[in-house]
């Protein structure tokens, strides 16, 4: 990594639009001299003073600025924090005299984060849970979000990279010393090393689908027959008109989509066409985007015109069966009716218990590039744990293994093989951050 980056950054690092205080964040190698040409001195490191910021001689606004020192700051660098009043005006006055001394450019979006990243403040993995965090909406993913960036991935792979280097050490005794007689058998050791490994990515690889839903949501696709009361029921779980309802039956032709917070999850809501053979070319086809939508959702709630109906293809273990129009009929098991609340809530509690079943087995890999770096690892420790058992003549291919699932655990928190990932990353932070 890097060292210290020469050139001074600003930005806005709280939101835009009137607000009763805004953050001016400055970082880098030019920040004091060039804050305290503003604010006629500046606070001890760690403090905080109120100073008036003059440019030309005229007081712009009265802000309280905080001082840290590197490396002993977000980035890094010297930091130091502006707080002004929260006019537009005040900020882009601030913001103009700043970039008017030629000392300091404005921030592109993450790059605070990326030099953060590049003076070892952060792990690749807690970039990303940084990110995570700012975009979450829901208790869970602010949970996820909060462990990613508190560096618990990071903990993880250093501890799976411990037990591989001493792996790689022992295999490498058997090499190079192939021609004396080593006392010890290395090889159980080795084996029970990379097999513990193993054995953690496997657990982190199953949980890192359902972490994965957890941070991009849910699926929950409600399928039955036309005129069941699925958009009733969507209106009704919503709490507003999303969907057009109507007696006619095929009134639904495409899949909508509603995102609602269940318990602390987030979890999007389909309602799909109604299923049933049809001659209209257009229904036909909102029938066929229904049925492979409903497919691949985490969830199916079937709502049955009747009693005995079958639903449309096989449902999994969990998927709900539930009688709808409950305010028009009655069988047996439980019954919804979207048009007066009946069962609405019991619905809402299943639904938000099966979820929360598997949310109980998150992991802390929670973007598909952690997963498929873990799954490439796992593999290279297969071939690995093979080749030990062909014998001594296997031996240096072993290591090779192992060292291949090194580097790949490594990119994974960004230590090798990173750059062509950094810009889609930052890309989706804003400025200031």
């Amino acid at each position: 990594m890097s060292g210290l980056i020469a050139d001074t950054i600003f930005a806005l690092a709280s939101a835009n639009g009137r607000a009763g205080v805004s953050v001016i964040r400055v970082s880098g190698a030019e920040t004091v001299d060039l804050c305290s040409k503003f604010l006629g001195g500046l606070p001890d490191v760690g403090q905080f003073r109120l100073r008036p910021f003059k440019d030309k001689g005229q007081i712009i606004d009265h802000v309280l600025a905080l001082r840290f020192q590197a490396p002993h700051s977000f980035t890094g660098e010297d930091v130091i924090e502006l707080h002004c009043h929260g006019s537009p005006a005040v900020v882009k006055a601030v913001l103009a005299a700043l970039s008017e001394t030629g000392r300091a450019r404005m921030a592109e979006p993450g790059e605070f984060t990326r030099r953060a990243l590049e003076n070892n403040k952060l792990d690749l993995a807690q970039v990303e849970g940084l990110g995570d965090l700012i975009n979450a909406e829901t208790e869970a993913q602010r949970r996820q979000a909060s462990r990613v960036f508190s560096g618990h991935l990071g903990k993880l792979v250093e501890a799976w990279r411990q037990h591989l280097l001493r792996a790689t050490a022992l295999i490498e005794v058997t090499i190079d010393f192939a021609d004396e007689d080593v006392p010890t058998d290395v090889t159980p050791e080795v084996q029970g090393l990379i097999t513990q490994v193993v054995q953690s990515l496997d657990v982190e690889i199953a949980g890192s689908l359902v972490a994965e839903r957890i941070r991009d949501g849910f699926e929950v696709a409600i399928i039955g027959a036309p005129n069941a009361g699925k958009s009733t029921l969507l209106n009704a779980i919503s709490g507003r008109d999303i969907a057009i309802t109507s007696e006619i039956a095929g009134t639904t032709r495409d899949v909508i989509e509603v995102r609602l917070d269940l318990g602390g999850l987030p979890v999007t809501l389909l309602d799909t066409a109604g299923i049933r053979d049809s001659t209209d070319t257009i229904e036909s086809i909102g029938v066929e985007r229904a049925i492979n939508r409903a497919k691949s959702a985490d969830l199916r709630v079937f709502l049955k015109s009747n009693p005995d109906e079958q639903p449309p293809f096989d449902l999994g273990a969990d998927d709900i069966s539930i009688l709808g129009k409950a305010d028009m009929q009655s069988g047996g098991g439980i019954s919804v009716s979207g048009q007066t609340g009946q069962g609405v809530d019991e619905l809402i509690a299943l639904v938000s218990a099966c979820l929360s079943d598997r949310a109980a087995n998150v992991a802390t890999a929670t973007h598909m590039r952690h997963r498929q770096a873990m799954l490439d690892a796992r593999q290279g420790l297969a071939d690995a744990l093979i080749a030990l058992g062909k014998g001594d003549s296997h031996t240096d291919i072993a290591a090779e293994y192992v060292r291949y699932a090194i580097r790949k655990l490594d990119s994974l928190i960004g230590r090798v093989d990173v750059e062509m990932v950094l810009g889609e990353i930052f890309l989706q932070f804003c400025i200031g951050k």
